[in-house]
């Protein structure tokens, strides 16, 4: 038995005699028992087995599946994973600054982040990255790529860059600094005493960063209305959803409480400061990809009647997470409660301790939903979410959208556009003149999608031929399958107005990064145009909330 093995097994052992110190009453002789067959087995499988094997990864699989058993929330976060994990807490990391995708058998700069290292050392969205310190980066995924454009700040680094339209690859070397996404991406007035504020995450200080985004936009006008943007905010830290909540409401009010199988964990938080302004006019929007913390911000306002909450059904996502120190610095990430927002409603959508037979899990049926009400007396659900006070339903994008984004066919041509425009207005739109270009552009490109029709035509044929019907439909098939093509033509045309939409936020982006983009969608937004119109309509705000 090698050295490596036979320190793994007196270091399961240790655990053992640890997990049984606890102190597992009923539960002493069945965790024994397992965990010894467990290490039994450990130890046959690695002396025995065919192949080498590696035991590192092995462990990693076992803890990985038997986690995944209970719920996607509970992870296993080994040591080398710390900073990635570390940074959906801060926001920060050591690194360049920038969204690397792959293109090929390369990696390319998608978008770097404005006054970071990438785009102060002049790296444009399109760059491929040829050599990262003089190893080629041929074949890399963008996960090895990732890990070796990060390190400790002010350590250097040098990438060869192939950028289109220039004829010789360059180099460029620069410092890596410590990168800190800012929670607030875009704070504006978009009209006259209305503001706009998107929050990415809930990173560590971010109800901080929102408050100051709303104190500087005092400065500037009167705020008469709020929008909050939370669409796919996927949450964070919990303390700091309450926190942002505690903004906008009384000191003293309950903003949620969490629940557990251990009694002494479960815990209410109140708002326990003096909050900014209780006033002002508020709307949340939410889709289907706002989840936990974010559910907790928009649900509170909802249950509090504090704001109106406009878009999609959130997520569902009602459960709480701890993090737990294991050793060699790794970390368990696990469940330990379920969370209520302030009707005393719990949104979580699905139900992990009660799988099926083939180990999925379903949804809270419509009919065990649980009615609650909010602050001042409407109904709303739990099990399903936060369904918004005003439901919009979301554009639904075409096939041929989906084809010219798998082609990156609207990164390519943005690129293009960025080297042949020094300079356009953060007013840009995409105008008609523009659409013409490109579908010139698209003239001679490769890209190709089949429509639902098309499927179905598919279907049709293979059935008729197999029945022997065909060779007497062919010819109605023929003209059918031809019209239907003649109209996928008109495809471009048809979807216009989202294509426009598209390359104004790509477009944009190239030279306002991601200020630029958020500021493209506010161009084509129907719920943001939804929010402005309650907000602008305080007798239709007020019925909603049922103020009086």
């Amino acid at each position: 038995m090698s050295k490596k093995i036979k320190i793994l097994f007196l270091a399961i052992s240790l655990a053992i005699t640890s997990i049984i110190s606890v102190g597992f009453a009923d539960n002493y002789f069945e965790i024994s028992k397992n965990l010894d067959i467990f290490t039994t087995l450990y130890k046959e499988l690695n002396i025995f087995y065919v192949d080498e094997t590696n035991p590192g990864d092995l462990m990693k699989k076992g803890i990985d599946e038997m986690l995944k058993s209970l719920d996607p929330y509970t992870t296993y976060i080994p040591e080398s994973e710390m900073e990635d994990f570390k940074f959906q807490t801060t926001g920060q990391y050591g690194g360049i600054g920038a969204m690397i995708t792959k293109v090929d058998d390369y990696v390319v700069i998608s978008e770097p982040y404005e006054n970071f290292p990438a785009q102060k050392a002049g790296l444009m969205a399109g760059d491929k990255i040829l050599e990262i310190n003089g190893v080629s980066a041929k074949g890399k995924t963008t996960e090895e790529v990732s890990k070796v454009l990060k390190g400790q700040p002010n350590t250097s680094v040098t990438v060869l860059i192939d950028r289109p339209y220039l004829e010789t690859p360059f180099e460029v070397s620069f410092d890596r600094e410590k990168i800190s996404i800012p929670s607030v991406t875009y704070s504006e007035y978009i009209q006259e005493g209305i503001a706009y504020i998107r929050l990415r995450s809930f990173t560590r200080s971010c109800a901080n960063d929102l408050k100051n985004a709303i104190i500087e936009l005092k400065k500037e006008q009167e705020l008469k209305g709020l929008i909050l943007d939370l669409r796919s905010n996927p949450g964070g830290l919990l303390n700091e959803s309450v926190d942002i909540v505690n903004l906008f409401v009384e000191k003293g009010e309950e903003v949620v409480s969490t629940k557990g199988r251990i009694k002494s964990r479960s815990k209410s938080y109140f708002a326990n400061r003096k909050p900014l302004d209780i006033k002002v006019p508020l709307v949340a929007l939410i889709n289907s990809s706002s989840a936990s913390a974010s559910e907790i911000v928009s649900g509170a306002i909802q249950d509090l009647d504090r704001g109106v909450v406009i878009g999609q059904r959130s997520y569902g996502k009602g459960l709480v997470q701890q993090t737990r120190k294991l050793s060699y610095n790794a970390q368990l990430k696990l469940t330990i409660a379920k969370y209520y927002i302030p009707s005393g409603r719990c949104i979580q959508a699905l139900d992990y301790s009660g799988r099926n037979e083939d180990g999925s899990v379903g949804k809270v049926p419509d009919s065990l939903m649980t009615s609650f009400f909010t602050k001042n007396g409407r109904v709303v659900k739990d099990g399903g979410g936060i369904l918004p006070d005003i439901v919009i339903e979301p554009d639904k994008y075409g096939m041929i959208i989906a084809s010219l984004l798998k082609e990156r066919l609207f990164f390519d041509y943005s690129t293009e556009y960025r080297f042949t425009h020094d300079s356009i207005s953060k007013n840009f739109v995409f105008s008609n003149e523009d659409f013409k270009n490109f579908k010139t552009y698209l003239a001679d490109k490769e890209y190709s999608y089949k429509t639902e029709t098309e499927t179905v035509l598919d279907k049709l044929k293979k059935k008729a031929e197999v029945e022997e019907y065909f060779s007497k439909l062919s010819e109605e098939y023929d003209a059918l399958f031809a019209k239907m093509q003649e109209n996928k033509n008109d495809d471009l045309q048809k979807h216009k107005n989202s294509i426009k939409e598209i390359l104004t936020a790509e477009i944009l982006s190239r030279y306002y990064y991601q200020k630029g983009r958020i500021k493209a969608g506010l161009n084509f937004d129907v719920e943001v145009e939804k929010a402005i119109e309650i907000l602008n309509d305080r007798e239709q705000y007020n019925e909603i909330l049922k103020i009086e």
